[in-house]
């Protein structure tokens, strides 16, 4: 699918073309159109996401409802950009987040302009084009190309406020929503990384209340050994930035993240080896055993974030504002403090939603919350579910992101029922794994 470049300003001749992939409904005669799919990132694929189609929603769904998805511009198969090259990214995500002084400041302030600089060389002139508002008009595209006179969506994690943007722009056009793991599109950026801190902190607590032979003491402690000693994996050196990865990687899920999370900090811990935690940390970063990053979706992930929100201030009162992290979040805060930094030097502005008064527009949708999701935590299911103000809100409450297909029959019956009969849980709804 052909999509303009700026909408603001439309040129035949510059275009993205973006990759679809349609899984056909199994059954022609109860079909109720397509539904479209999207994993979260920023920069998942979302051609990947639907591929996987039976791991991802119910036959009683399939049945009905050709899964499409597509992938954003640049992203996976639709005109794929990278900033970086292997060397650079494993530099890039291995370097220490935390900053301790002028110093390691300098550095950190040196890698974003350096990022902030190859991603502007290699874009050019559509650098400004890459943000979720723009992926969003691209979707109402993709739905007239469909066939469709209402949009059916289910986005999980980022992929919430892609349907957001989307609700937004154009009410009139929503059939059936579920926003899984939702970001609150009006949170600013300073209490959106402080809230996600908070987050991550609550899920470790959580994680640790479950492995009691493990002590947010000790982590710590290792992580701050990272600092002052080298401790490698064969060739590697393990940093604090791969082991918070490694260690946030973990609680996402508490069924297969949680053993392994166990077994990495305990080798950390007693053994000082960081084999097990930097396999975690190389799964999330797409990294394979060779040292290749299998996608861009590091480089997206930056690319989108900077184009989506905008945070005014400046590297000094980012620095002044570091114990508010470590306050709220004394294992991750340290790490999430500069979480924008490269942004500050974004060769493009960006493009910032403030007005969402046409979600109250917006028919009937679902909102996913879990009580202690790690990476968008439930007050901002809470805020969306008040944005959307017709929406019904699911709280799953438990551990781990996002709440669909996770072993909870009543939050995947409530969805399933809305997809196929269109009809809305009212009154509270909380939910349990079991």
């Amino acid at each position: 699918m052909a999509v303009p470049v700026d909408y603001e300003k439309i040129v035949p001749s510059q275009s993205f073309s973006l990759f679809i992939l349609r899984h056909p409904a199994s059954s022609t005669a109860g079909r109720l159109g397509s539904l479209v799919v999207n994993p979260g990132g920023p920069g998942g694929s979302g051609v990947d996401y639907a591929f996987n189609w039976e791991s991802i929603i119910s036959s009683a769904v399939s049945d009905r409802y050709d899964i499409v998805g597509f992938d954003q511009r640049g992203i996976g198969q639709s005109e794929p950009i990278r900033c970086l090259n292997d060397a650079q990214e494993d530099q890039v995500l291995s370097s220490d987040g935390k900053v301790t002084g002028e110093s390691s400041l300098k550095s950190a302030i040196a890698s974003a302009q350096d990022f902030a600089a190859k991603c502007a060389k290699v874009a050019g002139s559509r650098l400004g084009h890459y943000s979720t508002l723009d992926g969003a008009q691209d979707m109402d595209l993709l739905r007239g190309l469909l066939g469709e006179t209402k949009l059916n969506y289910m986005g999980k994690s980022y992929g919430t406020y892609l349907g957001t943007l989307y609700a937004n722009l154009f009410p009139t056009h929503v059939g059936k929503m579920i926003l899984d793991g939702a970001i609150d599109p009006q949170e600013p950026l300073l209490n959106q990384n402080i809230y996600q801190a908070k987050g991550f902190e609550l899920a470790l607590t959580s994680f640790l209340k479950a492995h009691p032979t493990i002590t947010q003491k000790q982590i710590i402690s290792a992580l701050d050994l990272l600092q002052s000693s080298t401790i490698t994996s064969g060739k590697r050196k393990m940093t604090q930035a791969l082991a918070i990865t490694g260690i946030a990687s973990g609680l996402y899920d508490p069924e297969v993240g949680w053993p392994k999370l166990s077994t990495a900090l305990t080798e950390l811990i007693n053994q000082h080896s960081a084999t097990s935690l930097l396999a975690m940390a190389d799964l999330y970063n797409n990294r394979d055993s060779n040292g290749h990053f299998v996608n861009n979706q590091n480089d997206l992930q930056v690319m989108i974030s900077c184009l989506d929100f905008s945070d005014s201030r400046s590297v000094q009162e980012m620095l002044a504002d570091q114990p508010l992290f470590t306050k709220a979040a004394p294992t991750f805060g340290p790490y999430l403090g500069f979480a924008g930094l490269t942004c500050k030097y974004w060769h493009a502005p960006p493009s910032v939603t403030t007005n969402f008064a046409n979600l109250t527009l917006v028919p009937p949708i679902l909102v996913i919350g879990v009580t202690r999701d790690p990476a968008t935590p439930y007050l901002w299911a809470q805020a969306l579910h008040r944005d959307f103000t017709q929406s019904a809100l699911l709280t799953f409450i438990g551990d781990g992101h996002t709440g669909h297909n996770r072993g909870s029959a009543c939050i995947d019956s409530k969805v399933d029922i809305y997809l196929i009969t269109g009809v809305v849980p009212t009154g509270q709804v909380n939910c349990k794994a079991a």
